[in-house]
């Protein structure tokens, strides 16, 4: 019996450790602000010898490193590995993910729905669903960024230096709504920005037009996008209506199993 209690005693002594390591960790979450044994001590509300303990042991595992002259601690290679780990296994799983919430949204809307990331200069469907017969959009493999909504929405949330790099080509008319003037895009993706939602009005075909939403990982980045596509005159269908907060909620809802800060939450 007093074995057993010695057993169960241990069992929340080390649980108990656990959390305050993981606390440590959680510190220098979200800029990685150097900080010593003091400054941890006060922030978590913990004996100094007890930070002094556990962050030796989250030196020796890489999850965090010591600065020879100021003896501060910042997140280590190890957190720097997790943390790509994360990045990798979620790009490849992009598909699988959305393919989901893209179901849902084209049962709902009863139009195309797709996912697509930007691949160098031109927008790739990733996974999608074609809308109900008899008139519904078919996805091409790819297509020109200046053309594609998806396109447009991922690069208004880039930064200015990424957008200047992509734009420095000629721009291909394809239908006589084609934007070819770089200055005229440029515009059009401040408004894509202030309203959040991106449109193709027959720039790649005529008869289609596209809405779309962007989703964005967990450092806030822009990485794909979630489109309704639709024929040119069911346009109005998702314009007037709620169907594009319905698109952005479930952007919302991808970028959430992202690990996407939600601003306000």
């Amino acid at each position: 019996m007093l074995a057993m209690a010695k057993s169960t005693e241990n069992k929340a002594l080390d649980y108990s450790s656990v959390q305050k390591a993981i606390g440590i960790l959680l510190s220098f979450i979200p800029e990685n602000k150097p900080m010593g044994n003091l400054e941890l001590s006060k922030s978590l509300g913990l004996n100094k010898s007890t930070v002094s303990r556990l962050t030796h042991v989250l030196v020796h595992y890489g999850l965090i490193q010591q600065d020879e002259e100021t003896k501060k601690y910042e997140l280590g290679r190890t957190s720097a590995l997790l943390g790509m780990a994360v990045e990798v296994s979620q790009n490849e799983r992009l598909a699988q993910l959305g393919q989901p919430y893209v179901d849902y949204l084209r049962d709902t809307v009863e139009e195309s729905v797709c996912l697509e990331v930007l691949v160098a200069d031109r927008v790739k469907q990733i996974c999608k669903a074609v809308g109900p017969p008899p008139l519904s959009v078919t996805f091409p493999d790819s297509l020109p960024m200046h053309v594609a909504a998806g396109a447009k929405v991922i690069l208004a949330f880039s930064d200015h230096e990424y957008i200047d790099s992509m734009i420095n080509g000629d721009f291909t008319k394809l239908t006589d709504n084609t934007i070819t003037d770089f200055e005229v895009f440029k515009d059009q993706l401040n408004e894509v920005r202030q309203n959040g939602v991106a449109y193709d009005h027959g720039e790649a075909n005529a008869g289609v037009h596209t809405v779309s939403v962007a989703v964005f990982n967990h450092l806030k980045k822009p990485v794909a996008a979630i489109s309704i596509c639709v024929p040119a005159n069911r346009i109005h269908k998702i314009i007037d209506s709620d169907n594009v907060k319905l698109l952005k909620n479930t952007a919302m809802i991808v970028s959430d199993r992202l690990f996407y800060a939600i601003p306000g939450k």
